[in-house]
């Protein structure tokens, strides 16, 4: 007897790992789009050289690795939770608001990356924010189910974040 794949959890993984496909290639495309979403917003005609946007982008990839590793081992733990009977009921929610939380935090990290956050400072300063992370990130995910150019709107959204963060 065959069994299929869909509907399984196997199939939600695909379809995540393909997401942070999606983030690493896009990468250079998603840096020059936040950097232009910004330049829009200061009215600041002034358009960056290849370098620096090959910079975010490169952070971007970095990040992107990162994040799906980090998501690889939670959703390792959570499947073997997932075997527990009242906790296996919510485990999908959580992985759902943990995917949000990973892509959002890709997203909003191009806009910390140019104002001078490093790394660890983006990862501090968005542990302490999660809910602009997953929100960001539930945005990307449900466009993704509807709208080929999701990315696109998460990283207008994720930028737009960034810039009031910093205006505060």
């Amino acid at each position: 007897m065959r069994e299929s794949f869909s509907g399984s959890p196997y199939c939600c993984s695909i379809f995540s790992f393909l997401k942070y496909i999606c983030l690493i290639i896009g990468a250079p495309v998603f840096a020059y789009l936040s950097r232009k979403t910004e330049s829009i917003i200061e009215n600041n005609e002034h358009n960056p050289g290849w370098s620096s946007v090959g910079k975010e982008a490169a952070r971007g990839v970095i990040t992107a690795l990162k994040s799906c590793g980090w998501q690889t081992v939670y959703l390792m733990a959570l499947l073997l939770l997932s075997l527990i009977p009242v906790i296996g009921w919510i485990t999908p929610l959580i992985v759902l608001f943990m995917e949000c939380y990973y892509y959002g935090f890709n997203m909003v990290d191009y806009g910390l990356a140019r104002n001078g956050f490093s790394s660890s400072q983006s990862m501090q300063f968005i542990g302490r924010h999660k809910g602009l992370a997953i929100g960001n990130g539930i945005l990307f995910y449900l466009m993704h189910l509807a709208i080929p150019f999701a990315p696109a709107y998460a990283i207008v959204a994720g930028t737009l974040t960034a810039h009031k963060v910093k205006g505060n």
